[in-house]
């Protein structure tokens, strides 16, 4: 690996357990500003002080979000973006570069691609581009691989989750993002496939604080490299104390009850 890539994802992977936490906040171009992500200062401030190793956004949001003070956080710039207003939301389009990353400040890029959806062949040839600037530049990349596309009836199917972390793995990702399968056999499974850190996604918001760290706990458990919650985090009524029993998870080894009374504790 390049010194230079080596030494920015030592910024946001943990060197001792391997693995990180990284916060997404890109949902604004998507679906608008929902809550959580209205005062990104304080977002990103409670990712940091939560424990967070990473938070994720378009190139626009770091001028709201730099703070100037506190505990430092990493910072992965994403290039892909579409939104639910158009006929088509899973066609992501490129709309930054791992230059402009770089003047930012950033440790990581990410890249979002569809796999099944009727304009993948454009959003792989965009991968392509933008893992070979990456190498370039000594960059970390990030995919976001999921299952959406008329022939898709159920992206967490695991054969086609583990299709999605090949495709990242074979296109030149350093790091890839796919949907949980739901059970540790399955995912074990699909990261046995990989030579990368697998990360999980969060998903739609949970309600309940024990599916959310029991999904972590299992996914740690099968092989993953860490987690890219987004709403579950920075929408959760006491996001630094979820992150904190996160991190517990992630880079400690807690069980689940252990996590589950630190982030439900009246303390």
């Amino acid at each position: 690996m390049h010194l230079g890539k080596k030494v920015r994802m030592e910024r946001f992977f943990n060197r001792h357990t391997g693995r990180s936490i990284i916060v997404p906040m890109d949902h604004g171009v998507t679906v608008g500003p929902i809550p959580g992500l209205t005062d990104m200062r304080t977002a990103v401030n409670n990712a940091a002080e939560g424990g967070a190793d990473a938070v994720l956004m378009h190139k626009g949001l770091v001028r709201c979000s730099h703070r100037g003070s506190g505990r430092d956080v990493g910072l992965i710039v994403h290039l892909s973006a579409s939104t639910a207003l158009s006929p088509f939301a899973n066609a992501k389009t490129l709309v930054g570069s791992v230059e402009e990353a770089l003047r930012l400040g950033a440790d990581g890029v990410s890249v979002h691609v569809n796999i099944g959806d009727e304009d993948e062949k454009r959003m792989l040839a965009d991968f392509g581009r933008i893992a070979a600037a990456a190498d370039d530049w000594g960059m970390p990349l990030l995919a976001m691989v999921y299952a959406r596309g008329p022939k898709i009836n159920n992206e967490y199917d695991p054969q086609l989750v583990a299709h999605c972390a090949r495709v990242g793995v074979e296109l030149g990702a350093d790091v890839v993002k796919v949907a949980y399968t739901g059970d540790m056999e399955s995912f074990a499974v699909v990261v046995e496939a990989c030579c990368i850190p697998v990360l999980i996604a969060g998903g739609a918001k949970m309600e309940s604080n024990r599916d959310i760290l029991q999904m972590v706990h299992d996914s740690l458990r099968a092989g993953g490299g860490g987690i890219s919650l987004g709403r579950n985090v920075f929408q959760h009524a006491r996001p630094e104390r979820l992150l904190k029993a996160l991190r517990g998870l992630v880079h400690e080894d807690w069980n689940v009850e252990q996590a589950l009374a630190l982030v439900e504790s009246d303390a």
